[in-house]
């Protein structure tokens, strides 16, 4: 991470405000992009982190950078899954607080607003987004969204929590075993935590965990006990929760240990414990009542707790989620009281545990040594799903630039995933990973024709998917089709205006075909949601000075540069503040 860069942008958030302030309303929702355009806004998806699409003559290599956004469409619908939002016995349905959850107190008046806490959030995802170590790839995207639909839609049913956000997941490229809640939803989850787990359940058992702080409102009762002791202390938990992010420490309770001088640390921490009692048990009941497996919890803390210590002597997990006795005898004791339930497991699952396991490298040899664990697996019959170690054989060796190796190793992962489905008395499935991975695979070996066809393929067979789509507008821009990649690019950020990839893609699409209001126009909007503001009014600035701007579509500009001149003049007395 950036220090600095992440210093000024959660800090400022909170030292431009009087004590008191985010108690309040903010007054004012976050950027919508677009509103005043003449045209509706497009959606955004990430660009390709492996090789540029092919730009005009005239455009410099790298100039659109590599950015994207963090919502999947999957965060409203649960498209995947066949038992999202399910939740079998009514034992699942009894209200929260007959649940013996620890009491941490009222998360209501003088706490940090649900819209103010969003705010915070999207100022501090701003930099993380621009981060290395930020996973921009949608595969893994859509499916940890997909796992937190479900969840949510538990919390729903069960009417767990009066605060529910949108959650936004994203993957972070980092060995560690752990995951992290920020403000306003947003939730960061390791690779090492992905690869670590063994089935599904019990990723969605960390996730239901990190949820389960967001339920309830953990950051906000910081935040309020802060203000409580004074304005220096409401800084010095900010202070935390950047230290706990910047250390790649996840956890609030670590967070506020590490970094608030303001706070007596002993009474902050005892407040942590109950804290991640209250979302184990919380995530618990959002575990059993997606249709998970209840004893994956305990199953996976028992796991952890048996791992190989690391140099500190502390299993790096437990160092933000302190896995104490307690904890764990809690779970062990639920799982053991809950109704039985035949668990799913998304197919999914495996190719993206194997696909994270390949993203975590950054060289060609940390690629090679991967796929040579995999194929032993498979030699050694040790692996949990051999159709998955084949999928990340095949990514591993795309990523090396050995596409015939790769095209072979995915039929080898498609033919098991069919055969295994028959073996199981399944009907005939399929998978968009196994589908965009073939697209990709062929256009980046220069298969143009065969790339465009797998590509539109894809799209249909997988409408909601963001990877299918983001893979299909980039084998567009790479076969030179830039007014099929405007007209789907437009399309997108219609649909989904806060994501930045998309208005990056239109960019793209419009610098190829010609269209440069559009282009100014776009990048403008996805400049405004990184909050690069001298950079967005520039392109807009550019776009009121075309000689072939037209009346409307001038007024339409105008209109928005005043916008964002406004918003980057708020931000700038926030900081002065």
């Amino acid at each position: 991470m950036h220090p600095k860069r992440f210093l000024a942008a959660l800090l400022s958030v909170a030292l431009a405000m009087p004590p008191g302030a985010f108690a309040q309303s903010t007054g004012r929702a976050a950027i919508a992009p677009g509103t005043s355009s003449s045209e509706a806004p497009l959606v955004s998806g990430p660009s390709d982190a492996h090789a540029d699409p092919i730009l005009p003559p005239d455009i410099a290599r790298g100039v659109f950078g590599t950015y994207g956004g963090a919502q999947s469409r999957f965060s409203n619908g649960g498209a995947n899954g066949s038992n999202g939002g399910k939740t079998g016995s009514n034992d699942w349905r009894a209200p929260i607080v007959a649940q013996q959850l620890p009491d941490l107190g009222s998360g209501g008046a003088g706490s940090l607003t649900p819209q103010a806490e969003r705010k915070l959030g999207e100022r501090v995802m701003r930099d993380i987004r621009r981060d290395p170590d930020y996973l921009d790839d949608w595969l893994v995207r859509d499916y940890l969204n997909s796992v937190a639909a479900k969840l949510a839609a538990a919390a729903s049913a069960l009417y767990i929590g009066g605060y529910r956000p949108d959650f936004e997941l994203f993957g972070v490229r980092d060995a560690q075993i752990n995951a992290f809640s920020l403000p306003g939803g947003f939730i960061g989850v390791n690779t090492g935590l992905i690869v670590a787990t063994q089935t599904e359940s019990e990723l969605a058992a960390v996730l239901g965990h990190e949820m389960g702080h967001v339920l309830q409102r953990h950051i906000s009762r910081m935040i309020s006990n802060g203000e409580r002791s004074g304005y220096a202390a409401l800084v010095g938990v900010l202070f935390g929760v950047l230290a706990g992010v910047l250390a790649h420490s996840g956890d609030l309770g670590s967070a506020i240990a590490l970094g608030s001088q303001a706070y007596a640390v002993d009474s902050q921490l005892r407040f942590s414990r109950s804290a991640e009692q209250e979302a184990d048990r919380v995530g618990f009941l959002l575990l059993a009542g997606a249709g998970y497996d209840p004893y994956a919890m305990p199953t996976f803390f028992h796991r952890l707790d048996r791992a190989a210590l690391n140099d500190n002597g502390i299993p790096a997990y437990a160092r933000t989620h302190p896995l104490t006795g307690e904890r764990i005898a809690d779970m062990d004791d639920r799982a053991r009281r809950a109704p039985y339930r035949q668990p799913h497991q998304d197919p999914e699952y495996g190719f993206v545990r194997a696909r994270a396991g390949l993203l975590q490298g950054h060289s060609r040899s940390e690629y090679a040594d991967e796929i040579s664990r995999l194929r032993s697996e498979i030699e050694d019959r040790t692996a949990l799903n051999v159709a998955a170690n084949w999928y990340g054989i095949a990514y591993g060796q795309m990523l090396l630039e050995r596409y015939d190796d790769a095209a072979a190793s995915l039929a080898n992962a498609r033919a098991t995933f069919v055969s295994g489905a028959r073996t199981e008395g399944e009907p005939e499935r399929d998978s968009p990973s196994l589908d965009v991975l073939a697209t990709d695979i062929a256009r980046s070996a220069g298969h143009a024709d065969e790339a465009a066809r797998l590509a539109e393929f894809a799209q249909k067979r997988w409408p909601q998917s963001n990877a299918a789509i983001d893979i299909h507008i980039r084998t567009l821009l790479t076969l030179h089709r830039f007014t099929d990649a405007q007209a789907l690019a437009k399309q997108e950020t219609r649909a989904h205006p806060d994501q930045p990839a998309w208005w990056l893609y239109l960019a793209q699409a419009s610098a190829g075909s010609g269209d440069a209001l559009t282009q100014h126009r776009a990048m403008a909007e996805k400049f405004a949601l990184e909050g690069a503001w001298p950079s967005a009014i520039r392109q807009l600035k550019d776009a009121r000075d075309l000689k072939t701007i037209g009346y409307y579509d001038l007024a339409t500009v105008d209109a928005r540069l005043h916008e964002m001149e406004s918003r980057y003049k708020e931000e700038r007395l926030d900081e002065k503040g």
